[in-house]
């Protein structure tokens, strides 16, 4: 089963070891549940949700099975609008929905400091979307991660390989929905 992650540097893994992005890890803990997965890394360092939508088309190749879409962190960093960001992500799963591939839409949460306002639109996007497209979801990429330093590098942004194990762990359940949700697509289809 192949799998791709597209992603931000999240799941690219900046500042690890190819080993231990987020991919990696993810594809080495199905392996240890008896999955045989294939996972592609397409995660880009930097990437908002609209690079991801421009780069879909190659990144996520015909014979892909299910998607894990994680972006929108560097939105939220950049201030960009969750009117565009929402829109980007809109139109990447109604690029997935049109092949017909099962995904894991993984949520982020917008930093404090963006404002009340901007927290409220950019948070409530992913529940919707995800209920919208029939997406698996997993509320918050970085659920136990986030915020601290004993997981994250010293940017204090992007997961250390500790960081990552807690990401796989946490993220493991959803994932195996996806596999399932696409070996019956597989089936059905």
């Amino acid at each position: 089963m192949k799998i791709v992650v597209l992603g931000d540097s999240l799941s690219a893994g900046y500042g690890l070891n190819v080993q231990d992005a987020f991919p990696s890890k993810l594809q080495a803990a199905l392996k240890a549940k008896g999955y045989a997965t294939e996972m592609i890394n397409a995660g880009v360092s930097g990437d908002t949700a609209t690079g991801g939508l421009e780069r879909f088309d190659w990144s996520v190749p015909p014979d892909a099975d299910a998607v894990i879409l994680e972006l929108g962190a560097n939105d939220a960093l950049r201030g960009v609008s969750p009117d565009v960001t929402r829109a980007a992500l809109e139109q990447i799963l109604t690029k997935i929905d049109a092949r017909k591939l099962p995904v894991l839409l993984a949520g982020m949460k917008s930093p404090p400091n963006m404002g009340p306002d901007y927290v409220a639109k950019f948070d409530a996007m992913y529940p919707e979307l995800a209920k919208k497209h029939g997406a698996i979801f997993y509320p918050f990429f970085l659920d136990g991660v986030a915020a601290n330093g004993q997981l994250n590098q010293r940017d204090g942004m992007h997961p250390n390989p500790q960081g990552v194990d807690v990401i796989v762990k946490n993220i493991l359940p959803q994932v195996e929905e996806l596999i399932a949700k696409a070996k019956a697509t597989a089936k059905a289809g």
